[in-house]
């Protein structure tokens, strides 16, 4: 028998939270979410790295259909949030660990970018959907880079959650409501 899996009605209005872990189903959630307003725009951050990673980005896109405005954005989050987020265009940013992996691999300074992108989250003129790992419910990593990497990941979504109307964690495809601001 399967499980009933109850959904929010629509997207929420401001900006919106979604985490899980890797194959955890948060991205189809986040897509569910946007998906029921008009205009979704698919901001993505994946780069093509290896054949692998190609397959996952054709399996999103496969997924969501032609009816989605995909935008490729590795490294200015904030900048393609100010020209994409408007009244009646829902934006759906996948995802935020990419985008730390991306400015680390660049070499940018990653609290200076979330910063930025934390600041730009009250201007938002339409709704936006954030969807990012949880890295921080495993063991603690062994070398330098990865630790770095977790506490970036973690600084910015305790940040977002703060400043986000709706978050939720989803785990086994199923979506827990860890915040809810009413409308």
């Amino acid at each position: 028998m399967p499980i009933p899996q109850r959904f929010p009605p629509g997207v929420p209005p401001g900006a919106s939270l979604v985490l899980g872990g890797a194959r955890s189903g948060k991205s189809r959630f986040a897509e569910t979410l946007v998906a029921s307003g008009p205009e979704p725009v698919y901001l993505a951050t994946g780069r093509a790295w290896d054949a692998e990673m190609e397959a996952r980005i054709a399996e999103h896109r496969g997924r969501r259909g032609p009816r989605w405005t995909t935008v490729e954005e590795p490294l200015d989050l904030a900048g393609a949030l100010a020209r994409l987020a408007a009244p009646g265009r829902a934006v759906l940013v996948d995802c935020l660990t990419l985008w730390i992996t991306n400015l680390m691999v660049e070499g940018r300074a990653v609290p200076a970018a979330c910063d930025e992108l934390v600041a730009a989250v009250p201007a938002l003129r339409g709704p936006v959907v954030f969807v990012s790992n949880e890295v921080g419910l495993g063991i603690v990593p062994e070398n330098a880079m990865a630790r770095e990497f977790r506490d970036h990941a973690g600084r910015l979504h305790q940040e977002l959650a703060a400043r986000c109307g709706h978050v939720w964690l989803v785990a086994a495809g199923l979506p827990l409501t860890l915040k809810e601001t009413p409308s």
